[in-house]
């Protein structure tokens, strides 16, 4: 099957085109025509009658034709921080994200999804960390409860890491699961008063140094300016969040020391959002265009007292002054949620973090790239987050001009996830 996307404005993940002609060869994307010049196809001869009408020379034949005028064709959304649990991934290709990056899991019902995502083309596709490495009752041991493990569908709790053999044990059994990188934490509660065991200087470098001889990326949840700096010295490749207790005055200090590293920062602007009680993320049920789509377990989350849940009181408006201070030091912030079942919400929760970021002062493209090009070049997907001739087509088609009004990622035409359409829900 070959698709036609005719005079579509595309942005490309890095950059934006104005109208293109942009073709859907199968499982992959074929021809990008620009003006008339092609710039690349997978296989076809040259020009086509659809019902008489001359499709154009530049693309070769095709099955359909979807005309672009007015409309945006994007890559698919990756999420650069989720929790995917039962139903979740299905929701994500909902809201046009293709890839979700998983931050912490527990191995059976990690297995379960990574299963739908091999073999399903109606849910999104997923990479993931498995279980957190944490100090014994550290961080989020706390929030794991009997009851929040029922919920889950399971009674497996993470495995924790007290000496340097653990440390080395528990990396072992993320490779045998098959992990596509490592998380690690180190979280003292301190941010918000708690006090909780962390992964010291001396075991973060550890698990760093064992996660690196395997050839893994190794991420870090920190959420203050100290933790952050423990992580990256350790030699962490990015932290999970945004700092939280760095105000505006400091916030060029710190994003000049953060770019010292060759590290990437992922926002999660809309999980501090969350667990600090700002109701900003009520939005999203105001917006008929995400309304609509949402399922009712997913509504059922907004207004959910958090606890147990370490955060600075003034988190979201310090991490938005961390966001636009980072990108003025040139240091790579991507876009994620930290969605869950409980909340934020999959999907939905990453348009509603590139309208936070643009509050920050991003650009429209800036966001755009932080869910695309930016974080696949970064995690090693070289096969998506870019329009681009044989690449996945992982795509999202959306009404209007997303790269001057961010919101414009939320009037979703078409959803194709490797070139398999979901057509746009009634």
């Amino acid at each position: 099957m070959r698709t036609l996307i005719r005079g579509v404005r595309v942005f490309d993940g890095e950059r934006t085109v104005p109208a293109a002609d942009v073709v859907i060869d199968g499982d992959r994307i074929g021809t990008v025509a620009i003006g008339g010049d092609r710039i690349g196809e997978t296989a076809g001869n040259v020009g086509v009658e659809i019902g008489g009408e001359r499709i154009g020379a530049t693309v070769g034949p095709v099955d359909a034709v979807i005309d672009g005028a007015g409309k945006t064709l994007l890559p698919g959304l990756i999420d650069a921080h989720t929790h995917a649990f039962e139903g979740d991934l299905a929701e994500a290709l909902t809201f046009g994200v293709t890839t979700e990056l998983d931050m912490n899991n527990l191995p059976p019902l990690l297995a379960a999804q990574r299963r739908q995502a091999a073999e399903r083309d109606d849910v999104a596709d997923l990479r993931s960390s498995s279980m957190i490495a944490t100090a014994p009752n550290g961080h989020p041991t706390q929030i794991m409860t009997a009851d929040v493990l029922k919920a889950l569908g399971t009674d497996r709790t993470l495995d924790t890491v007290g000496d340097s053999g653990e440390a080395k044990a528990f990396v072992e059994a993320r490779l045998a699961e098959g992990v596509d990188y490592l998380k690690i934490a180190i979280d003292d509660g301190g941010s918000s008063g708690m006090r909780l065991p962390a992964l010291g200087p001396d075991l973060a470098a550890v698990l760093v140094e064992a996660g690196h001889a395997a050839g893994l990326r190794v991420i870090a949840h920190t959420v203050t300016a100290r933790e952050a700096l423990i992580a990256l010295d350790a030699g962490a490749d990015g932290l999970a969040h945004l700092y939280s207790d760095v105000n505006e005055e400091r916030a060029g200090e710190m994003a000049a020391r953060i770019a010292a590293y060759d590290a990437f920062v992922i926002s999660t602007i809309t999980y501090i959002e969350a667990v600090t009680g700002d109701p900003n993320g009520r939005e999203l049920l105001r917006d008929p265009r995400i309304a609509a789509r949402m399922s009712e377990r997913s509504k059922a989350t907004f207004g959910r007292e958090w606890a147990d849940i370490p955060m600075h009181s003034q988190g979201v408006i310090n991490a938005s002054h961390a966001a636009a201070a980072l990108r003025r030091a040139g240091v790579p912030v991507l876009a994620g949620t930290d969605c869950t079942p409980f909340g934020p919400v999959h999907g939905a929760g990453l348009h509603h973090e590139l309208l936070l970021l643009t509050e920050a002062g991003w650009t429209a493209e800036q966001a755009l790239a932080a869910a695309t090009g930016t974080t696949a070049h970064l995690f090693g997907l070289t096969d998506r987050g870019r329009v681009a001739p044989g690449l996945r087509a992982d795509l999202l088609l959306v009404n209007g001009d997303p790269t001057t009004d961010i919101t414009a990622t939320r009037a979703i035409e078409e959803v194709w996830r490797g070139g398999v359409r979901r057509r746009r829900a009634a």
